[in-house]
């Protein structure tokens, strides 16, 4: 991987989990708001379970990129750690190939969505309901750009787990 593009994978990555961060933030704030409220006033304004829904969306698209640079992700690696050398490559690279395809398709249609419901409004926020689904198009954008800067992950798999015992 060339300096540059690590450089991007550098700022990127943190950058998409810091506001993903503050997007959960927030979304705790609203639902610590909407609970008070409950409680003490007798009943919640309907747009904090909105507002909360739509940023815990947000977040986790915005963070699925990031997880990717840190193999955050989960999977199932078994069939990968039982082969070797060139066919487990192929296996890998070809995981990496469908991650990019399906977050590049994915990325597309949910843009094409989100602005085809532009006419209708969400009922608490009263906002065009294009505002909140954009977080889907703009996350699976940055998974593709993340997946697509970091290439295949041929990292050696684990053989033993780790333990906490001190080494002599």
């Amino acid at each position: 991987m060339s300096n540059y593009v690590s450089r991007i994978l550098a700022i990127s990555g943190p950058l998409s989990m810091n506001i993903a961060s503050f997007l959960l933030f927030l979304d705790l704030l609203i639902i610590l708001f909407g609970v008070l409220m409950r409680y003490v006033v007798g009943g919640a304004p309907i747009w904090t379970d909105e507002l909360a829904r739509f940023l815990i969306i947000g977040g986790v698209m915005i963070a699925a990129g990031a997880v990717w640079i840190e193999s955050g992700h989960m999977r199932i690696n078994v069939i990968e750690n039982l082969l070797s050398g060139r066919l487990r490559k192929i296996v890998i690279l070809y995981q990496w190939l469908i991650t990019v395809v399906i977050a590049t398709g994915a990325a597309i249609f949910s843009y094409r969505y989100a602005m085809s419901v532009s006419i209708f409004s969400t009922p608490g926020l009263e906002v065009s309901r294009t505002i909140p689904m954009l977080s889907l198009p703009i996350g699976f954008a940055l998974l593709a750009f993340h997946a697509l800067l970091q290439g295949p992950q041929t990292d050696e798999p684990t053989t033993k787990a780790p333990t906490n015992e001190a080494q002599p």
